[in-house]
């Protein structure tokens, strides 16, 4: 009685911790494509991560497998584990074609982690590494020319992000602490739509506490490469018009 109950529970135990009974890792792989295809990426999830405890070290494959179990993840929504995989993928597989991809995607995962620029930039800064990372190690890649139009959108949301900082203390008369955050925005992020907007309240901020040499210099910086900025001639009147 012994004998066959101890049977009974190896066979229930082989059955839960095994792969699909019967089924060879290639034909699991084949199952876990078509499952990634189909879009049914928990199915597919569950099968990359079988394959990546079954096949051997060597195996050519295991790029692919590795990749396609973190895109399952970041497909259903797992955000913070797929960005952990991918750069897994990109450090362990860094001569397979898999790489720039997944580093590409581990920004893109933090990326999305940050939804707004009002929130805590950290997962911002951590997607515009990734991406700057991949640009050094993958220049040539499509992954890394992809990479440049998330760095655009993460340089706006930057800029955005001070610049309303800086609104903040400006609007409140702090303009020191103000002037810290247009400087900011000024000096790191220039090619952003904040930059003017930056430079026009930096003119505001020092007419209000009556800084003539460092309102002229911005006045001028704004006219050379800002001409078309609005409200231009209201934060940096001209001599005529300041006389009237």
């Amino acid at each position: 009685m012994r004998i066959r109950r101890f049977g009974f529970l190896l066979l229930v135990a082989c059955g839960h911790g095994g792969r699909t009974p019967g089924l060879a890792p290639e034909a699991l792989l084949d199952r876990a494509r078509a499952q990634f295809r189909h879009g049914e990426f928990s199915r597919a999830q569950q099968n990359y991560q079988r394959l990546l405890f079954e096949l051997p070290p060597n195996d050519p494959v295991l790029p692919e497998v590795h990749y396609y179990f973190a895109e399952s993840q970041f497909q259903s929504g797992q955000l913070l584990e797929a960005a952990r995989q991918f750069r897994q993928t990109a450090d362990q597989y860094a001569g397979s074609v898999y790489a720039p991809l997944a580093l590409l995607r581990a920004g893109d995962a933090n990326l999305r982690l940050w939804r707004k620029p009002e929130l805590d930039p950290s997962f911002g800064q951590s997607a515009l590494a990734i991406y700057q990372d991949l640009a050094g190690r993958y220049p040539d890649s499509e992954a890394a020319a992809r990479a440049q139009l998330h760095v655009r959108q993460l340089r706006e949301w930057f800029a955005d992000k001070a610049y309303k900082n800086g609104l903040f203390y400006f609007k409140r008369g702090a303009y020191d602490s103000g002037i810290i955050y247009f400087k900011d925005v000024v000096a790191n992020f220039p090619e952003t739509s904040r930059a003017a907007d930056a430079l026009l309240r930096l003119a505001d901020s020092y007419r209000a506490i009556r800084y003539r040499d460092e309102l002229q210099e911005t006045c001028a910086h704004l006219r050379r490469f800002y001409p078309q900025a609005g409200g231009i001639e209201r934060s940096c009147p001209t001599v005529s018009d300041s006389a009237r």
